[in-house]
């Protein structure tokens, strides 16, 4: 069986970005607040630094 990637909103990414921006929490608690993986959350940030 395959997976289908997920694909999330800009305005999802953008939460995490900012939660990860701000230190709200530690990354553990991101990504289980977010369903996501932490390399992704870490992206997430590169891409928010890289756009301002």
């Amino acid at each position: 069986m395959s997976q289908t990637r997920k694909n999330h909103p800009a305005n999802f990414k953008a939460k995490g970005a900012l939660a990860v921006l701000r230190e709200d929490a530690p990354i553990s608690e991101l990504v289980s607040k977010y369903g996501v993986h932490g390399t992704v959350i870490h992206r997430w940030k590169r891409e928010a630094l890289a756009a301002l």
